[in-house]
């Protein structure tokens, strides 16, 4: 009997193990395929991307945008797939632009992808989980980029748990603000424009509120680093968003979407 037990323990134990490896096998980015056909979705979002001097695109799968403006949300089998391409560039490697003043699209760089399942995530901590959503990144030759970091895509989207994770959800609802914005200038303003604050040093007094304004068509997010990290709401193109500096000192700050933009505060 003891030595049938055993053999008992021995097999639960190996299905056990057998589970597991294939749970594995079939974790994080691995459980999604490239969305062959991604282009008969929705195009809802054109950008450029002039810190990485890119012209990006951003597709929904069919039916994602109807249900998110119906006010349902993103359902559950939702696929976003970001396309990135170089921008044509000129002899000194600047940007060339089309009669609109848009990045005119190069070569194919890689590919994106965001995707929702309902029990998805289940695996991470909370302090990275993404609710539901899982991604993966594509070479040009639509393979799996093993060398992406994916962890990063978590990192990034965390902060937006409040839109289920979607920093292009403005876009995805229709929200998203129409039209030019002007460039603000003056004391303790700056304006977020070509993925640059401007100006990148700002001196105030102590007390003194600096306002920042988005004039991108991408979303930026003001995130003040030091030993308490400090971030403002996303503001979307045409929003503002303001702090206020009560302590001298000289303090730090990148946009929290994009961390190599950099500017920096001195509070005399």
């Amino acid at each position: 009997m003891k030595f049938r037990n055993s053999m008992l323990a021995v097999s639960v134990a190996a299905a056990a193990g057998a589970l597991a490896f294939a749970v594995q096998a079939q974790a994080g980015g691995e459980k999604i395929a490239f969305p062959e056909g991604f282009e008969k979705g929705t195009l809802y979002s054109v950008l450029d991307r002039h810190d990485t001097k890119q012209y990006r695109e951003l597709y929904a799968s069919p039916g994602v945008v109807e249900s998110v403006r119906k006010g349902q949300g993103v359902p559950s089998g939702a696929v976003l797939t970001l396309v990135q391409y170089k921008a044509k560039a000129d002899g000194t490697g600047a940007p060339l632009k089309d009669n609109n003043g848009r990045f005119i699209k190069g070569d194919l760089l890689a590919y994106t992808v965001m995707e929702k399942r309902s029990g998805w995530g289940s695996e991470y901590p909370a302090d990275i989980r993404n609710g539901d959503w899982e991604y993966q990144a594509f070479t040009a030759d639509k393979k799996a980029n093993e060398k992406a970091n994916l962890k990063a895509c978590f990192q990034c989207h965390k902060p937006h748990e409040k839109q289920d994770f979607v920093i292009s959800l403005a876009r995805l609802d229709g929200s998203f603000p129409a039209g030019s914005v002007a460039k603000k200038s003056g004391p303790g303003i700056v304006s977020i424009a070509e993925f640059l604050f401007g100006p990148e040093k700002i001196e105030v007094q102590k007390g003194q509120t600096i306002a920042w304004t988005n004039i991108d068509e991408s979303p930026h997010q003001v995130t003040v680093q030091g030993a308490t990290t400090l971030r403002t709401p996303v503001i979307l193109k045409g929003q503002s968003t303001a702090l206020t500096f009560n302590d001298f000192g000289s303090y730090d700050y990148i946009c929290g979407l994009h961390p190599g933009m950099k500017g920096k505060i001195e509070v005399k």
